[in-house]
């Protein structure tokens, strides 16, 4: 009879201690992802902590593996020379702009996303339903392509689109679709940087918005 309560004593003095420990999350990708243009803390990956930590999250800073210009092979190339944790809570990856930026091929990009989604769930410990992709946002309709072939860049856009979302379903992780959105920047400067090419902390918080949700809803 005295076992019974000493393990209820043991169970109510562990849960506070796991409640409290904070969540990791790592955000992997490229300028759209560092925030390049606005504060560090008006980027996506800040804005969602902001917005789980409201919701209630004990979670810490992101930690962010991104650098403008970098393609799916520079970002593989970057983790290769990073010192991981064994795992992360959440990790998120939006990654491909320059790949179509430079004109590679979307074959290339295939086999490259693939290989970063699947480190990717490596890192989250394998758990697909804690890794969330973000689709490309489409730099054509931004005031620094103006001049350009727009409806090039919305076709290659959507069809790298169409790639990494067919490989995230795939591997059955979340994808959280933000191109459509992107393309509001037409009617609505204040959707895009001072760069006139990278979006605004506006636009970065609808981002947010829905990856914490996504987060929020796989606990």
């Amino acid at each position: 009879m005295k076992l019974l309560p000493f393990i209820l004593h043991l169970i109510l003095m562990n849960q506070p201690i796991e409640q409290n420990i904070p969540k990791t999350y790592l955000a992997l990708g490229d300028s759209y992802t560092i925030g390049e243009s606005v504060p560090i803390y008006d980027s996506y990956p800040y804005q969602a902590i902001q917005i789980l930590r409201e919701k209630g999250f004990s979670i810490n800073a992101p930690e962010i593996i991104a650098k403008t210009g970098w393609t799916t092979d520079e970002l593989a190339t970057a983790m290769n020379g990073t010192q991981f944790m064994s795992k992360y809570d959440y990790v998120s990856l939006l990654i491909g702009v320059n790949n179509q930026y430079r004109g590679k091929k979307a074959s290339e990009y295939e086999i490259e996303f693939e290989a970063l989604l699947k480190r990717a769930i490596v890192l989250s410990g394998n758990n697909s339903n804690h890794v969330f992709v973000i689709s490309i946002p489409d730099w054509g309709a931004t005031p620094f392509a103006e001049g350009r072939d727009t409806k090039k860049i919305a076709e290659e856009i959507d069809a790298f689109n169409n790639i990494n979302k067919s490989i995230s379903e795939k591997y059955s992780v979340s994808y959280i679709e933000i191109t459509e959105g992107s393309r509001d920047v037409k009617n609505n400067q204040a959707l895009v940087a001072r760069d006139k090419l990278h979006p605004s902390g506006l636009e970065y918080s609808k981002w947010a918005r829905k990856l914490a949700e996504k987060i929020y809803q796989a606990n």
